[in-house]
């Protein structure tokens, strides 16, 4: 096809890649003298009536669709037979073949991709397209490093009854939904699971499952839980992690329900990492105020677009001003908190705004996860509270009890820890490790406890002068709150 004048007007130049319905080649528009990406029907399928039409509708429904981050449809036709859509051409490469050169990527950057899709994304479910097909391979980066989304030749109104049959699979294995697996109903939430899916990749170079088969990977995203990322990538903060828990929660009901939800506490992830780089939006936002025009537009691909900065910088500066008004930051994404009736002259160790995470042993290893963050957000309204208990802890109770993990930035060897709670006459045990121990008898010995915790309470620690990178507030008595026995901590300090 390499030569053929299409429409008299469009004459196909470079062949750019092959699906299953059509190719796409770069082609040159004779009549505007311009480059155009044009999608060929293939000609084995030109008799399928159903077919056709699904080809039509994609270029209907993108249509319908103008933003930064879709790529835009500019006309559609039939040459002799030959359907075709013509596409804006993009130059630059696939997300797919980003993360194959380069392995996986900057954390802030990867986050600035998965907002600037859930962008698309968004725009294509207010016009009510789901995609049902989100993937690397379906996202294109362009000169500048903006992200376009692409491809949504499988996509399909939520208003209409398609042209798919029930119980039919549609979309890649690597990223496809559980509902998507199962044949069932799709709606946004199964691009929402996508988007998370493509995330993972990014911050990894890889997907989370792999399997023998498209089949085998695709009953893993149904029956298996996608892995912690900070598994594979423990620099990632815990915001960004618990954002691709929620948007790849298995069922539909612990997942997001609108990706406007999920684009929101992006943006505060990438708050989060830019701060705890101290590198990332500034120093893109420095090279793009440094370089010429036409040297803007040849910058290496993983260059930051301006949108991109302009969406962390605006967030920075409203979580900063909100963050001053409650405490006293420091570099780094650290603050120190004044506990009401514990000020004393010991020095307060900063603690980072993903230093805390719940500890859960005896139970199914998650304790309100989502809340861990509350106890270091500078904020007294905010808690983490434990599950409900019908009974107490204790050798006969159901666990012995449950805690939160403090991670400091380097080893210390603290004197006291300082914690404020709605729950007052709780009992707790401090513990102290090299390293984050998944089971309790691993922390080694008690270096200070508490019983019956006043509101604001205080923890004399002994640490033999040794010093630990992780902490444990291992709560072991639990009192009557609406109902059941919990424990709610708002607040921790860390001194030394």
């Amino acid at each position: 096809m390499i030569g053929t004048l299409l429409g008299g007007r469009f004459r196909l130049e470079r062949k750019l890649g092959s699906g299953g319905m059509s190719t796409v080649y770069r082609a040159f528009d004779e009549t505007l003298e311009r480059w155009v990406a044009i999608k060929l029907m293939h000609s084995d399928i030109t008799t399928d009536a159903a077919a056709i039409e699904r080809f039509r509708r994609e270029a209907r429904a993108v249509a319908r669709l103008s933003h930064p981050h879709v790529v835009s449809v500019i006309d559609a036709g039939d040459d002799d037979g030959h359907p075709y859509i013509v596409l804006e051409y993009v130059e630059g490469e696939t997300l797919k073949a980003l993360i194959r050169r380069d392995g996986p990527m900057d954390v802030a950057e990867a986050v600035a991709y998965a907002i600037e899709v859930g962008m698309a994304l968004s725009a294509a479910h207010q016009a009510r397209l789901v995609h049902r097909d989100v993937k690397p391979q379906n996202v294109l980066i362009d000169t500048e490093g903006r992200a376009k989304l692409t491809d949504f030749g499988i996509s399909r109104s939520l208003e209409a009854d398609g042209l798919t049959q029930d119980g039919k699979v549609v979309g890649t294995t690597d990223y496809v939904s559980p509902e998507q697996a199962l044949g069932q109903d799709v709606t946004g939430q199964s691009d929402i699971y996508s988007l998370g899916i493509c995330l993972y990749e990014m911050l990894t170079g890889q997907p989370p499952f792999v399997g023998e088969s498209h089949v085998a990977v695709a009953m893993k995203h149904v029956q298996e839980p996608v892995p912690d990322v900070r598994q594979r990538r423990p620099e990632v903060s815990a915001a960004l992690a618990l954002v691709i828990e929620n948007a790849t929660a298995k069922e539909q009901q612990n997942r997001y329900v609108a990706i406007d939800d999920m684009v929101h506490d992006l943006e505060q992830a990438l708050a989060i990492e830019t701060s705890r780089s101290g590198e990332a939006g500034d120093q893109a936002t420095a090279m793009l105020q440094k370089l010429p025009s036409e040297a803007r537009r040849m910058a290496p691909q993983r260059l930051m677009s301006p949108h991109r900065v302009v969406i962390g910088c605006v967030v920075l500066l409203v979580i900063a001003a909100l963050a001053y008004a409650l405490v006293a930051l420091i570099p780094g994404g650290t603050r120190f908190v004044q506990l009401p009736g514990l000020a004393n002259s010991l020095q307060e160790v900063p603690l980072g705004l993903d230093s805390v995470t719940d500890f859960d042993p005896e139970g199914d290893g998650s304790e309100n996860s989502d809340q861990a963050l509350n106890v270091v957000d500078g904020n007294r309204q905010t808690f983490w509270d434990s599950e409900g208990y019908e009974g107490e802890f204790g050798p006969t109770g159901l666990k012995t009890g449950v805690g939160l993990i403090i991670r400091v930035d380097a080893p210390v060897a603290a004197r006291q820890l300082d914690f404020i709670t709605r729950t007052p006459g709780i009992d707790a045990r401090v513990y102290a490790s090299t390293q984050p121990e998944t089971a309790l008898e691993s922390w080694g010995p008690v270096i200070g406890s508490v019983t019956d915790a006043p509101e604001s309470a205080k923890v004399d620690l002994d640490t033999a002068g040794q010093s630990f990178q992780f902490y444990l507030l291992w709560i072991t008595k639990v009192v009557p709150d609406n109902g059941f026995n919990r424990a709610s901590i708002s607040e921790i300090v860390l001194r030394r």
